[in-house]
């Protein structure tokens, strides 16, 4: 398995740079970082940083692992701006780039910048246009296409990604559209789950495969959740009570890897850990540092 580190996008750039090395230098595999422009809570005055920006800095300032938005909003710019931002970060960072992309979700962020928000049903008729527009720029010599949404004519991407192909992540669980497009398109797929929430999506996602004559184990799977460890269980009984509203992980490096494991398990081929319940710095690495010194190794 590999394990990817998620970084808040609220801290000063500095701190972003400095424990995105920290998780280079200690045996991380990824990193990534979210694509919003302002906070989804009620207190909007909130530092917020554009994440292909500092996924560009990262790609300089981090020279092994790979790197990519969790996940980019297609409502947020057009496919082909898209496509030309990753391959250009691509060759910025020697080849490491996943480009992690999404239908777009947050609403109040499109109502403040003006973005087309839409229904359910249109953003996902925006997004399959979004995606062949992307793969075919990323792959192609020249794009055509005059759809609904988005039309590119004889349209070029020069220079192509290192990579060929570029690893294109589709985040989300819905199971009629987002795995439908994610089967066709992706080479890997990304969702906030437990294990048992993971084990159903994948089984939807194969259904899709097999109904379009893909194999289904053509498209990693990774995981998000939150984590609290420590080496002191009852210290740790807090955090067991709580209900973040998203998949979360509670208990000390033993505990810990029997919950990873049972990712393995049902396929799961990255684990992401964001670090947003790790608290200010030197908490933060003795948080990372304990996971990738006494869980990881155990899945390598």
């Amino acid at each position: 398995m590999r394990f990817g580190f998620w970084t808040k996008n609220d801290q000063q750039t500095s701190a972003i740079i400095e424990c995105c090395q920290h998780a280079e230098a200690t045996g991380w595999d990824g990193l990534w970082f979210a694509d919003h422009f302002m906070p989804n809570e009620e207190n909007v005055d909130q530092p917020v940083h554009e994440a292909w920006s500092v996924l560009a800095a990262l790609a300089v300032a981090v020279p092994r692992v790979r790197l990519g938005p969790l996940v980019a909003g297609n409502t947020y710019r057009s496919p082909a701006l898209t496509a030309k931002i990753a391959a250009t970060i691509d060759h910025l960072s020697g080849g490491r780039v996943v480009l992690g992309i999404g239908a777009g979700w947050q609403e109040n962020e499109h109502e403040a910048y003006g973005f087309e928000f839409g229904t359910l049903r249109s953003r996902m008729d925006r997004f399959d246009e979004a995606v062949e527009i992307i793969c075919s720029l990323l792959g192609n010599h020249r794009t055509n296409l005059d759809g609904e949404h988005y039309t590119v004519t004889e349209a070029p991407l020069d220079p192509k990604p290192i990579q060929s192909p570029i690893p294109l992540l589709i985040g989300g669980g819905g199971r009629r559209r987002t795995l439908r497009t994610t089967a066709r398109w992706a080479t890997e797929w990304n969702y906030w789950g437990m294990p048992e929430d993971i084990a159903e999506l994948c089984s939807v996602l194969d259904g899709h495969c097999e109904a379009i004559g893909r194999d289904p184990s053509e498209i990693s799977r990774s995981a998000c959740a939150l984590l609290f460890i420590g080496e002191d269980s009852a210290k740790l009984e807090r955090f067991r009570a709580m209900d973040l509203g998203r998949a979360t992980i509670v208990g000390t490096p033993a505990e810990v890897c029997e919950v990873v494991e049972q990712y393995r398990q049902v396929g799961v081929d990255e684990l992401i850990i964001p670090d947003f319940t790790f608290g200010p710095m030197e908490a933060k690495k003795h948080s990372m540092d304990l996971f990738i010194k006494e869980v990881a190794p155990n899945f390598r």
